[in-house]
């Protein structure tokens, strides 16, 4: 085992926190923490070489205007901003392989509501290499890797981490990033409701002829949504969800049988179109955990919610996650008391859960109402689309939603300092 960074200096006795799972939300919050002060073990299982490999993860994320300032507040944006696509304009239309899409539809123009972005497409792996090369900049973040939590023991003076390199780590707070199958949060007892959706999806990359001018275009199919997500370059980051069985059978096309499949889903409006890179495939499911934190425990991004990529927005709930528990965090450490006292995480329990439920509840909803060619269904929803998008006070709210700007915000979303 060797530590990622800081390996040339000894481990501290204890630290303010300890974050378990060193992927984007886990190393987000480990920099916000870091930088305000606190000292920050991470512990994750992977060489962090492999995380910024191109065959690691084809996926890219719409990183919302608001999940944009929390990058911008970590001081992550200078690694990623020759790599950010701006989302300019929204298209969400319902459609058919064989019938074509809708002519009623919803459109989100940005100019609406001011001159930014609703956001930003980055590729992960871009957002995983910013981060691996700002952990290493702050002296107070300890970055062990690769290694493994093989459990946690907590008393009422600290959280103590076994590792399987055999060292321990003991901390005032534990923070699970461990994704959706943690075994921290599962280790506490901590129970998940959820379901899966029989859907798989498939992710690529293609290169088009044309300018996609900053347009993200959600398209729903029986199947499932078909996302058209706009990056740098003249390419398009394909998010397309469909049926298990049928998904694996597109899966096992040849390239070139591929690319007609997606050809007759994707359209002709950027031209012709060539596959770029290797494709990928996720199982899609819903968990939600039944409480966010525990003793000296707290739960982040996927280890505490996961939901359908339908809307975009499973990394953006993890950094509104960031913003809050960072904000709560640090205000706590100021004022001398316990970080890993249930006074301070009730805050953080508080101020996420509600969002939190109501976005799965809404995806979930959404899920259910498009992934089907019921004739009045589809009639209903094509009619609901077409009414929002007369009626501007509803459009507007939806589109400030669609940026990550509506709440109660923490600092870092609203563009101010922890």
């Amino acid at each position: 085992m060797q530590t990622a960074s800081k390996s040339a200096k000894s481990l501290p006795s204890r630290f303010d926190v300890a974050i378990a799972g060193g992927g984007m939300a886990g190393l987000s919050l480990a920099a916000a923490l870091g930088k305000a002060g606190l000292s920050v073990s991470v512990v994750d299982r992977d060489q962090p070489s492999t995380q910024v490999a191109a065959d690691y993860d084809g996926r890219a994320s719409a990183i919302a205007f608001g999940s944009a300032r929390v990058f911008q507040g970590i001081d992550l944006w200078p690694y990623l901003e020759d790599h950010a696509q701006p989302i300019w304009d929204i298209r969400v239309v319902d459609g058919h392989a064989l019938r074509g899409v809708s002519p009623l539809f919803l459109h989100y123009d940005h100019g609406d509501i001011g001159d930014n972005p609703f956001g930003y497409i980055i590729e992960n792996r871009y957002t995983r290499a910013g981060l691996h090369s700002l952990i290493p900049r702050l002296e107070n973040v300890h970055w062990v890797a690769p290694d493994a939590v093989l459990g946690v023991d907590r008393d009422e003076t600290a959280a103590t981490l076994r590792l399987q390199s055999g060292k321990t780590l003991k901390a005032s707070l534990v923070i699970a990033a461990d994704g959706k199958k943690s075994g921290i949060r599962e280790e506490a007892g901590i129970k998940v409701t959820g379901w899966d959706y029989n859907q798989t999806s498939i992710v690529c990359t293609v290169r088009h002829a044309r300018s996609h001018n900053g347009t993200a275009v959600e398209l729903f199919l029986p199947g499932g949504p078909f996302a058209m997500l706009p990056m740098t370059e003249d390419r398009s980051n394909i998010v397309w969800s469909d049926r298990r069985d049928r998904a694996a059978a597109i899966m096992a096309l040849d390239d070139e049988a591929f690319l007609e499949e997606l050809s007759t889903r994707f359209g002709d409006w950027l031209g012709d179109i060539e596959l770029i890179g290797p494709r990928f495939a996720f199982p899609l499911s819903l968990s939600h955990a039944e409480t966010y934190i525990g003793d000296r425990l707290a739960l982040l991004g996927d280890a505490g919610h996961a939901i359908h990529p339908i809307a975009g927005q499973g990394l953006n709930m993890g950094l509104r996650d960031v913003a809050a528990l960072a904000e709560v965090l640090v205000d706590a450490h100021r004022l001398g008391m316990d970080l890993g006292s249930r006074t301070v995480l009730q805050r953080y329990e508080r101020w996420r859960r509600f969002d939190n439920v109501l976005l799965a509840a809404v995806t979930d909803g959404l899920t259910r109402l498009f992934s089907n060619d019921v004739p009045p269904l589809r009639l209903a929803r094509d009619l609901g689309l077409a009414a929002v998008n007369r009626i501007p006070p509803a459009k507007k709210f939806l589109m400030k939603h669609a940026m990550g700007v509506v709440g109660e915000l923490p600092r870092l979303i609203r563009g101010e300092m922890l």
